[in-house]
This record gives C-alpha cells, sequence and structure tokens, in this order.
C-alpha cells in the first residue's frame, strides 16, 4: 500500500519562499537603483541651470528660471561615459534687448543632443558642456516687433499663415486705414527680412500720387529686423507667422552650452 511522505514538499516550500525573498530583494534593488538615478540626474540639472542662467546673464539678457531635462535612462551610466543623449532646456519669458528696444520671447526651447561632460565637470560646474547638435525654437511676440518697425499705430498678426499688418496712415489730409502682407526671409547675419509689398487702403484717392505715398510707407517699414542675439550660439534658420507671434527656428553645432557667450 502507498504511503505520503509530506516531508518532501518542505524542501520545494523552501526553494519557493527562497526564489520570492530574491525576487522582492532584486525588485527593491531596482527600486533603489531608479531613485538614485533620478536624484543624481537632478543634481546635474540644477547644476546646468545654473550655469545657463549666468550665461542668459551676460548677453543682458534676462528670463525666468532655466527648466533643464537631462534624457536617457539609466542616467549614472551616462555619467559614468561623460556623454549624454539629450538635454532639454527651457526659457519663459526672455527678454532681451535690440538697438534699445526691449524684445520679449515668451518662450524659448533648446534641445541639445549628445552632449559631452565629464563627471568632474558635472560635480564641481567647472569645464566645459559640449553638445554636438542644439536646435532651439522660439516666438517672438508681434507687439515686441512693431515696436522695432516703430510706426505709430502698427499692429501685427497672423493671417493665412501670413504677417498681416494693421496701421493707421494720412494720405493727401485723409486717415486711412492700411492693411497687407509682408513676405518674410532670414538674411545672412540672422536678421528678419520684412518686405511689405502688397498693402492696401480702403478709400484711398484714386489719383497717382496716393498710390505713390502708399507704396513709400510700405517700403517705411519693409526692413531687416535684427534679433536679439540668442544662446548657445544659434543662427536662426526659419521664421513663420503663428497666431501667437513670430516663430524663430534655429540651430548650431558643437556648441559650449555652459559658455554661450
Amino acid at each position: 500500500m502507498a504511503q505520503d511522505y509530506p516531508y518532501e514538499e518542505r524542501p520545494r516550500r523552501r526553494g519557493r519562499k527562497v526564489l520570492i525573498t530574491l525576487v522582492v530583494l532584486l525588485l527593491v534593488l531596482a527600486g533603489l537603483l531608479v531613485v538614485a538615478d533620478r536624484v543624481a540626474a537632478g543634481v546635474a540639472e540644477r547644476a546646468i541651470a545654473d550655469q545657463v542662467r549666468q550665461e542668459v546673464a551676460k548677453q543682458d539678457a534676462q528670463s525666468a528660471p532655466p527648466e533643464v531635462e537631462v534624457g536617457g535612462f539609466p542616467f549614472l551610466t551616462q555619467v559614468l561615459d561623460g556623454r549624454y543623449e539629450r538635454i532639454s532646456i527651457v526659457l519663459r519669458n526672455v527678454q532681451g534687448s535690440v538697438q534699445g528696444d526691449a524684445v520679449s520671447v515668451p518662450r524659448l526651447d533648446v534641445d541639445a543632443r549628445d552632449v559631452r561632460a565629464s563627471l568632474d565637470t558635472i560635480r564641481s560646474g567647472q569645464g566645459e558642456v559640449v553638445a554636438e547638435t542644439v536646435n532651439g525654437t522660439g516666438t517672438i511676440s508681434y507687439d515686441s516687433l512693431a515696436k522695432l518697425l516703430d510706426r505709430p499705430g502698427l499692429r501685427l498678426a497672423e493671417q493665412d499663415g501670413r504677417l498681416a499688418v494693421t496701421a493707421p496712415v494720412d494720405i493727401l489730409g485723409q486717415r486711412l486705414t492700411v492693411t497687407g502682407t509682408a513676405d518674410i526671409t532670414v538674411g545672412k547675419e540672422g536678421q528678419v527680412a520684412l518686405r511689405f509689398n502688397d498693402l492696401n487702403a480702403e478709400g484711398l484717392p484714386n489719383v497717382p500720387l496716393a498710390r505713390t505715398l502708399l507704396n513709400n510707407y510700405a517700403k517705411g517699414i519693409s526692413v531687416d529686423v535684427p534679433l536679439p542675439d540668442l544662446p548657445f550660439q544659434l543662427t536662426v534658420r526659419e521664421v513663420r507667422p503663428l497666431p501667437e507671434g513670430l516663430a524663430v527656428t534655429a540651430d548650431a553645432r558643437d556648441v559650449p552650452i555652459n559658455s554661450a557667450g
């Protein structure tokens, strides 16, 4: 007659308990490593943010405290390698100056890729943090841009994907409202070229002199607008009108992001 041997189950139970204990320990260890990794990333982000703040100040500009995020996981392996996948920087309420006039950039997003920085640099804040590529996108408020054109009552806005202008103008003793759109290009020196070639005014007298005066006004506001120096040696590549302002896209290569001046 077969007999039961309950004592044979005990080693199996002990084995399961040991396995469960090991799994729990591994999960706890993994959790601690993730926490340590994020803490270390936070320390680096604060150090880089402080350096960016100093560089913005060197350019006689102002902004809210920089928001920095170090991308890629795990962070600690990137520290040991001295190379980081991505560093994202957000500058809000940037205030620059062009020819004595304030230029407002509500938000400037900077994306640095393949960033090189030694452990000593991250720890001490001394040394260069160099990005292989940097891309920046920002928006210049239309109010700031209108002030640079220095024409009383002139207003700028986006209309069907183009830069539209509205302004009061005195022509042959009449106060008229001029409307039209501009062509936008980026000059070699990074300035924004505005060309108003198609202006009209309701009620414009049907005489050649009136049209000549309107064309002269268009030429007067068709200017090359210099932009404030962008941080991180960014060079403007594209400008396009958006409802919230003039969107600027810029880039640079091999940039010390903690030495933008």
